[in-house]
This record gives C-alpha cells, sequence and structure tokens, in this order.
C-alpha cells in the first residue's frame, strides 16, 4: 500500500482541528435534559443559598455563651425555650441562638455535654452560594450535580450549545443494510459503531444510506451533506482501484490528508468540503434504523459553512482507532465539548510486542491483576479482538515495540 505522503498522527490531527469551527447555534432546554450538555451563558445565582440560616446537624439550637464550660464531667443544664429549641437537619435556626449542640452531646433535662461556639454545626446564609455569584460559566458541560446546583437555585430552564449533527456515509458496492442476507455481500456495521461513537462524544449521528463504489455518487453524497456540521465516510479511503472517497474529497474540497503514521489507520483521510457562506443545516431526522435519505435531503439554495470531512478505514479495527484519533476530538470541538483525557490504567505488559518506527501503533490487550495480555497486535479486520479486549496499549512511535514487564498505559476502550 504506498501513500503519496504519511503525515504523523499529532501533526494530522493539529492540521484537522484548527479548520474546524466550533458551532454557535443554541437552543434552550429544561434542566432535565441538560446533562451532558455545553453552558452558552454564564450561570449567576440570582439568591442566598441557603436564604436563611439553618441548622447542620440534629440536636439543641442555643446560645453559644450558654454552653461556656459544658463537657462530659461537668454538663450544663437548659431549660427549653427560645434559647434551647429541638432542631433537625435543615430546620430554621431559632432568631434567638446562634450554635447546634449535636444531640449526642445531649441528655434529657436538657444536659448540654460539650460546649460550642458562636454558628458552631450552623448553615448560614449565602454559605453554599451567595447571590451574585457566577455558578457555571460559558463551556461548562453539566454533570448530574450540576443539574441538582441548577434545581437549588431555581433555575428551571438553560441554554446550551447545540448539538453537532455528524452525517454517517458508509461506502462499498460490496455492503448490504443491517438486517439483509449476508450471501448479498458483507453487512454494513461501521456506519452504526460510528454513530454510536459520535452519540457518545456529544454528537448527533444522521445515519446515510450505503453509497457504491461510484466516484460520482460519493462526491455527489458529500455535497448533499454540507448541511450538516460534520462528516465521516466508511471504507474506500485506500489506495485501491475502487478507493474512490480521498479524491471526492479533494473534488469538493480541500484535502488535508491521505495516509496517516497510525497502525493500524494508515489509510485515514482528512478534509473540508464547502464554501464560507452563513451555515444552516437541515432537517434532522436521525432514526439510526432507517435507511432513507428522504428526510436528510440537503437543500442547494441553503448557505452552509466549510464542513470537516472524516475519511475512515473499512476494516473496523483500523476504523475505531482512526475515529478514535480524529473522530472524537473533532466531534467534541464541534459541540464545544471540554477536552475529556480518554481513561487508562497503569499496568505492565506480560509479553513482548513488536511495532514499527514512524508509526503511533495500537495493540489491543485484556487486562487482569494489574497485568496487561495482548490479545492481537495486528489484524485490522478482527473485530472480535477489540470486543475481547478490555483497552489498549499505544506504542510510541518513536519505539520499536515493548518488552515483557514494561510499565504501560492501557486506554480503556470506551
Amino acid at each position: 500500500m504506498v501513500f503519496r505522503k504519511r503525515t504523523r498522527v499529532d501533526v494530522a490531527k493539529k492540521m484537522f482541528l484548527e479548520r474546524i469551527s466550533p458551532i454557535e447555534r443554541t437552543e434552550k432546554l429544561s434542566i432535565e435534559d441538560a446533562r451532558g450538555r455545553v453552558t452558552a451563558e454564564a450561570i449567576v445565582s440570582e439568591i442566598d443559598v441557603p436564604d436563611h440560616r439553618r441548622a447542620a446537624m440534629d440536636g439543641y439550637a442555643v446560645r453559644a455563651d450558654d454552653t461556656t464550660g459544658a463537657s462530659q464531667s461537668n454538663p450544663v443544664l437548659i431549660r427549653e425555650g427560645a434559647r434551647c429549641v429541638r432542631v433537625h437537619t435543615g430546620s430554621p435556626m431559632p432568631q434567638e441562638t446562634d450554635a447546634v449542640v449535636m444531640i449526642e452531646d445531649t441528655l434529657p433535662g436538657v444536659e448540654i455535654r460539650s460546649a460550642v461556639h458562636p454558628n458552631k454545626h450552623v448553615s448560614l446564609i449565602g454559605e453554599d452560594v451567595a447571590k451574585g455569584d457566577t455558578v457555571f460559566g460559558v463551556g461548562h458541560r453539566l454533570r448530574g450535580c450540576d443539574i441538582a446546583m441548577l434545581a437549588t437555585l431555581g433555575i428551571s430552564h438553560i441554554t446550551v450549545y447545540e448539538r453537532p449533527t455528524v452525517a454517517v456515509i458508509p461506502t462499498g458496492s460490496e455492503l448490504v443494510p443491517r438486517g439483509k442476507s449476508t450471501a448479498d455481500g458483507i453487512r454494513e456495521t461501521n456506519g452504526l459503531m460510528v454513530g454510536l461513537y459520535v452519540e457518545k462524544w456529544g454528537g448527533i449521528p444522521i445515519y446515510r444510506d450505503i453509497v457504491v463504489d461510484d466516484p460520482d455518487l460519493i462526491e455527489k453524497e458529500i455535497l448533499a451533506c454540507q448541511g450538516y456540521d460534520a462528516i465521516i465516510l466508511c471504507g474506500g479511503t485506500s489506495v485501491g482501484a475502487r478507493d474512490y472517497v480521498p479524491g471526492a474529497i479533494e473534488s469538493t474540497g480541500v484535502l488535508l490528508v491521505h495516509g496517516v503514521a497510525l497502525s493500524p489507520g494508515k489509510p485515514t483521510a482528512l478534509g473540508i468540503v464547502g464554501d464560507t457562506r452563513a451555515h444552516t443545516h437541515p432537517t434532522l431526522n436521525h432514526d439510526p434504523n432507517s435507511n432513507s435519505n428522504s428526510n436528510h435531503d440537503f437543500n442547494p439554495n441553503s448557505n452552509y459553512t466549510p464542513t470537516p470531512v472524516l475519511s475512515l478505514p473499512g476494516y473496523p479495527v483500523a476504523c475505531l482507532i482512526a475515529l478514535s484519533e480524529f473522530g472524537r476530538p473533532a466531534v467534541m470541538r464541534l459541540g464545544r465539548i471540554p477536552a475529556e483525557p480518554r481513561p487508562r490504567l497503569h499496568a505492565r505488559i506480560s509479553a513482548k510486542i513488536a511495532s514499527k518506527i514512524g508509526y503511533v501503533t495500537y495493540t489491543r490487550v485484556r487486562v487482569a491483576d494489574g497485568v496487561a495480555h495482548p490479545v492481537m497486535t495486528s489484524g485490522a479486520g478482527i473485530l472480535s479482538s477489540v470486543t475481547g479486549s478490555d483497552g489498549f496499549v499505544i506504542i510510541k512511535e518513536e519505539l520499536e515495540g515493548l518488552d515483557s514487564g514494561d510499565p504501560v498505559d492501557v486506554v480503556w476502550i470506551e
């Protein structure tokens, strides 16, 4: 397999991501639907939380001065009244009290067996959030705990950035739709895998029909998808007689990279199509079980911005690895999702692994008791070698493999 140029992974990624503009579109959602979304406006509290003094423990609200000298051996007897009131966690503090003695430090009567200082076990006004505090800035990805905070502040709806739309286009005359007999060809699954990861990383996958190996049809499909925020094609990206995708990208825009120093994943291509007019995206109807494009057709009269295009190898393992390297950061950049490190575990490799200098090499491993056992070091088409693994050991391009016992980082398969 010969490429005109093989680009380092980090260089290719930088070239690609520098050409991607995060989306500007926003929408207003109920907070119940906002988990994982990115704030498009700063959230400033309009209230104090709490907005009154409240007990932080079960016990008795007292005046701290009344407990001076109290101890286990020298309890202080306080009569219940305005300055000694039974409270529970979260109860408003009576006006004449300034501290709480925990219930376990009292005896019936009320005997106080521990001195307290003012504001002991008391939540003060604004202790959690003060009125005027910026709780979340622009660009914050909302977690479950963040949604709870919004509810605490009395916020029911929030403005967030829209999720990027990503057209997923499987190519190959040998492919048949899922659900059809494999006697007619190879069942298309890369598109499904890509779409599910796009969704996981914060995008909306738009599943397109299979496109046969015809350069004109591939170009037409790319042009039809320019209204989406990104395009990912699966297959047809190598240098064989029927690998038309890189040429189609070049014909419709700019082919930035074809061939990366990634193993497996070398045939990956990266490009940009479209012009610099204002953006209008097509109607969204992204049923993953549908093979119809009737609801996704691009309106040639619409305006659109340059669209990043990622062309992935057809072999499923290479497809997944290239998607992780280039598709993940691209989708997250489009969606303004803060960069997140991929989950990893420190381990030691159980056997020697060979790799080619000049390539970033992904080795599939299974992990047990802190030891990473290689599952397969080659075979870009063996998907079971991934599903039977826990993660990848990524070997740097300057290394010629790893020795048994070497420390490694295992990147978990998402």
